[in-house]
């Protein structure tokens, strides 16, 4: 059942005033409507965890559960702030994962499963290797050849978000059509590597796509949000086919930049420090590892206020990052860029 205003008040003003002992108050949380003056009360705090529930349609079942998610929410939010106050080239924020701890977070919305030693032996070499004097940026979405941000959800299927955002823009390079294409035909069809909700591997995903036959629009094959079973409609509807796929060679920015410029592409990066969870915009150059969990695509690449950063198609739908969209930085001096995001990256081939 949903709770009054008034209910949690009572409920949480003990709470809410020892929070306010130890926590400074949040820089920015545009995202709401609130400034920082307006955190100086309870009732402010209160009202912000209100508002944010309606912006983000947030209903809790039971009082326990709203207490438990409240307390998640303020531990989130004291995070969003000390960062805020510490890092200078990107910023987060509040967004709808911040009812979330970190470890559900994790749980729920990464899904790569990149055993490298697994990885398909890619049949062709790097096309783009003798590429010379590629532009200063590039932004395949000015270029139309990137569909709107999509919203995997808990499924963990990023993986297959990826793959079809580079098999959008290959299509588009060659044939001029931007047409949406489905990640459900991938999550319920492409099982003999892949795991549906539960991860796969962009390579995998071009292999099936080549052999099957293609890829069904997204309206013919709408997604779901969990797994479902497969539904062969090769006969009924047009399907957007490729030739192959290739990898890019690992760790090696300069490759990467020389294929980018060339066609969007498949890259797995990992995601799962705590700043990605509250990532609302900058170009991020926080902490993170290069243990590769999840799948994303390199949709351009460009400079902003000296940073050098590679722009990032995510799947956590428009509301998170720049409107889905994150830029990571670039000229890290990192073998494997920030991220891990030199590591695996892949495109799909097309013939014209």
């Amino acid at each position: 059942m949903a709770l009054s205003s008034y209910s949690l008040m009572l409920l949480l003003a003990f709470s809410v005033s020892s929070f306010f002992a130890y926590s400074g108050h949040a820089r920015d949380f545009s995202i709401v409507g609130y400034s920082q003056e307006d955190l100086t009360s309870n009732d402010k705090l209160i009202d912000l965890f209100e508002s944010w529930m309606s912006k983000f349609e947030k209903v809790y079942e039971s009082v326990e559960e709203k207490l438990l998610r409240f307390e998640i929410f303020k531990d989130n939010l004291l995070h969003i702030d000390e960062t805020n106050k510490k890092v200078k080239n990107y910023w987060l924020g509040l967004n709808e994962f911040s009812d979330l701890s970190h470890e559900e977070f994790k749980n729920k919305y990464l899904g790569l499963k990149p055993d490298l030693s697994k990885r398909r032996d890619c049949p062709e070499e790097f096309t783009y290797k003798d590429v010379e004097n590629i532009p200063k940026s590039v932004d395949w979405r000015r270029k139309g050849a990137v569909t709107s941000v999509k919203n995997q959800g808990s499924c963990g299927s990023c993986w297959a978000f990826s793959t079809v955002a580079a098999v959008e823009g290959i299509n588009q390079i060659v044939t001029g059509n931007l047409t949406s294409l489905s990640e459900q035909e991938l999550i319920d069809c492409d099982t003999t590597y892949n795991n549906g909700c539960n991860g796969g591997l962009m390579d995998y995903a071009f292999a099936y796509i080549a052999s099957s036959g293609g890829l069904h629009k997204e309206e013919d094959y709408p997604y779901i949000m969990e797994e479902g079973t497969c539904e062969m409609r090769k006969g009924e509807s047009a399907v957007v086919t490729i030739s192959g796929y290739k990898d890019v060679p690992q760790n090696s920015e300069e490759s990467l930049l020389k294929a980018l410029a060339n066609q969007p592409l498949s890259v797995a990066i990992e995601a799962s420090g705590r700043d990605f969870q509250f990532y609302s915009g900058g170009v991020f150059d926080g902490h993170c590892g290069t243990e590769l969990d999840h799948g994303v695509a390199a949709v351009g690449y460009g400079s902003s206020k000296g940073l050098d950063y590679i722009t990032v198609k995510n799947s956590w739908g428009p509301k998170w990052g720049e409107k889905g969209y994150i830029r990571m930085k670039r000229n890290t001096g990192k073998p494997a860029g920030i991220c891990g995001i030199y590591k695996m990256a892949s495109y799909p081939t097309k013939k014209k």
